[in-house]
């Protein structure tokens, strides 16, 4: 390395993965100037003066000291940089350039934070995206703020050293003070019931019923009923039937938040998401996008719920831009200058109203909505996000007699946990032997319905009466063969059977399409 350049090695965030970024700092004889170049956004323009004070204030010399030409380069120089990360390598690569610290081994460290005035470090976005890559490329060390050690010590093989102020880096990279490295962190999944568990639901057993099935196999599902019959309410407790995030699942969810700067300080997502959006969020808010792409409600939904109450009340554009992530488990956010993907595998709930007062097809209530409202109304949700949605029931009002019944069934809970969670290994450990890449029922392509989904001779000819009776389309067809596998695994029955069929042709087929 040449006497007056260095190079230290910090990290840019690119949608929700990470890439590394080479922080060369040169010092060039010349006329005093601090230039940032490599695709800097303002943000980081700013950090020479972030870094003069930080250094200042800590009694090092800083570079508004030096009457020398100061250049930093960060490259690659074809990747946009962004943000205030790059503080602490800057000021690392700049001390060793101007032999203020002794040389160091970098190839095997990271730097990245924000400096502040004082030379204490603030958090970052990102610190566990960083350190799977960090892991992937054989880094050992990253230093990054305190704040955010622990979500970065999720990932196991590297060792994270959690620092507080400039000053005390040095110390440590001096081997003056070392500082103790952030302990691994003990993954313990946790379950999340935003305060509503199933057994608190009285009544509509088969509502019930559906969002066991959707539980079980990850089958979308549609509730419509009457205003106050409790959809939002039994959206909220599919939660508490669903079986806790692997430590895979956590640091794929944790990954997509902390992109986002939504962790709290010291913390990581043991639990899975459970995202509602208002009817008025924009189709960037819902899908993600913007002019430096950054993942939507559907990516922050990923391994958990996106509940959408009032459905025909979203804009139409939003509602169609949901047919490929509901598809595919992932959104294509493409721009003029870059193209970025974000993981969408969420279990969509969705809520409606029958009409726009809520009364049609009442028997206790008077609609006072006209047929061609209530045509209109319903023809808010296009026919081709309807046939991506597995599951569509009715939700009728419970009854006063039901309400007023006293205690909870605290077991009924935990016991169709239990099913659903055996109903979820059954068909992991089915495609898994089979060496298919994928763990649930609804995630199943035609051809692979047709090798896992097999009928007895009484489901077989059900099958055919039904089909001749009723117009469903082929992707129909292939929902109702996957809801009907769930629903003999939640049986552990290994053939499809004439009543699961039957159940499932409950949930997709409606009264118009009979």
């Amino acid at each position: 390395m040449a006497k007056n350049l260095s190079k230290v090695f910090s990290a840019e965030l690119d949608g929700i993965d990470a890439k590394l970024i080479e922080v060369e700092v040169d010092i060039n004889i010349g006329l005093h100037s601090f230039n940032i170049v490599g695709l800097a956004d303002k943000a980081l323009s700013e950090a020479k003066e972030r870094v003069s004070s930080a250094l200042k204030n800590s009694g090092i010399k800083p570079p508004t000291k030096e009457n020398r030409k100061i250049t930093v380069n960060l490259a690659p120089a074809d990747i946009k940089k962004t943000g205030s990360q790059y503080d602490l390598a800057i000021s690392i690569g700049y001390l060793l350039a101007t032999k203020q610290i002794k040389d160091f081994e970098t190839r095997n460290k990271i730097f990245i934070g924000e400096l502040s005035l004082d030379g204490s470090l603030r958090s970052i976005s990102g610190a566990l995206n960083i350190a799977v890559m960090a892991k992937k490329m054989g880094f050992e060390f990253i230093f990054l703020p305190k704040q955010n050690a622990e979500e970065a010590a999720l990932i196991k093989g590297i060792k994270i050293v959690p620092t507080s102020k400039i000053s005390e880096l040095i110390d440590h990279l001096e081997e003056r003070n070392l500082i103790d490295y952030q302990k691994e962190i003990d993954f313990s999944p946790s379950d999340n019931f935003f305060g509503v568990d199933i057994s608190e639901i009285k009544g509509q057993e088969n509502a019930k019923r559906a969002l066991t099935v959707s539980a079980a196999g990850g089958h979308h599902i549609l509730m419509s009923g009457q205003p106050g019959a409790g959809k939002t309410m039994m959206a909220q407790s599919l939660i508490s039937i669903l079986p806790p995030p692997s430590l895979e699942e956590v640091i794929e969810i944790t990954k997509i938040y902390s992109a986002s700067g939504f962790l709290k300080e010291n913390s990581f997502l043991n639990f899975r998401p459970f995202r509602s959006p208002h009817h008025s969020a924009s189709s960037v808010a819902v899908i993600g996008g913007g002019t430096n792409p950054r993942p939507g409600e559907i990516s922050l939904a990923h391994n958990g719920i996106l509940f959408m109450d009032e459905i025909p009340e979203f804009k139409r554009d939003v509602l169609e831009a949901l047919r490929q992530p509901i598809e595919e488990g992932v959104i294509h956010v493409s721009r003029s200058k870059r193209a970025v993907s974000f993981p969408a595998e969420f279990l969509f709930v969705a809520a409606m109203n029958p009409c726009p007062c809520g009364y049609f097809g009442d028997s206790e209530k008077e609609c006072r909505c006209t047929a061609n409202e209530v045509f209109r109304y319903q023809k808010k949700v296009s026919g081709p996000l309807l046939d991506r949605i597995d599951i569509q029931i009715d939700v009728p009002r419970v009854k006063i007699e039901e309400l007023r019944k006293k205690g909870i069934d605290e077991n009924y809970s935990s016991k169709i946990k239990n099913q659903v969670k055996r109903a979820r290994e059954l068909q992991k450990e089915r495609f898994l032997k089979a060496g298919v890449d994928i763990e649930l029922n609804s995630e199943m392509s035609s051809k692979e319905t047709d090798e896992f989904v097999s009928l007895d001779e009484s489901a077989e000819s059900f099958l055919k009466s039904v089909l001749d009776k009723s117009f469903i389309s082929a992707r129909g067809y292939y929902r109702i063969l996957k809801i009907a596998r769930t629903i003999a695994d939640l049986e552990e029955s290994k053939i499809v059977s004439s009543n699961h069929l039957a159940e499932a042709f409950q949930y997709r087929v409606k009264d118009g399409e009979r």
